[in-house]
């Protein structure tokens, strides 16, 4: 049985642009990234699951959600204040599978969605 897939995609830098002044972040709409709405439509259409995280505090989530909607950015889940650290992913290999059931893709900081492939 194939199941759907999750995806966890951060938003500062990878959806939306990154600015480097934070405060700059909640004074005025972000820009989305070129690709972005095309690649959550697409994503959604193969019944994935679309989870948002964030470093952003959850004091910010109002705004957060308020700036993701007014771009039209949809998703299933919202994590927040995750911190600026590294993120690791650590994830159980299924027992008659050989094949890994989790990876990672790091992009470059506002290059966006649009060329990742075959998920």
């Amino acid at each position: 049985m194939n199941r759907a897939k999750t995806i966890f995609l951060d938003i500062d830098g990878t959806l939306i642009e990154h600015c480097e002044n934070i405060s700059q972040q909640f004074l005025s709409t972000p820009k989305l990234l070129d690709g972005t709405l095309e690649k959550l439509s697409e994503w959604d259409r193969k019944g994935y699951n679309i989870i948002l995280t964030t470093g952003r505090r959850e004091g910010v989530r109002d705004i957060t959600v308020k700036q993701l909607a007014e771009l039209g950015i949809f998703y299933d889940q919202l994590i927040m204040g995750l911190g600026g650290g590294v993120r690791v992913l650590v994830n159980d290999r299924k027992k008659d599978k050989t094949h890994d059931t989790a990876i990672s893709i790091n992009l470059n900081r506002n290059e966006g969605i649009k060329s990742i492939e075959n998920l």
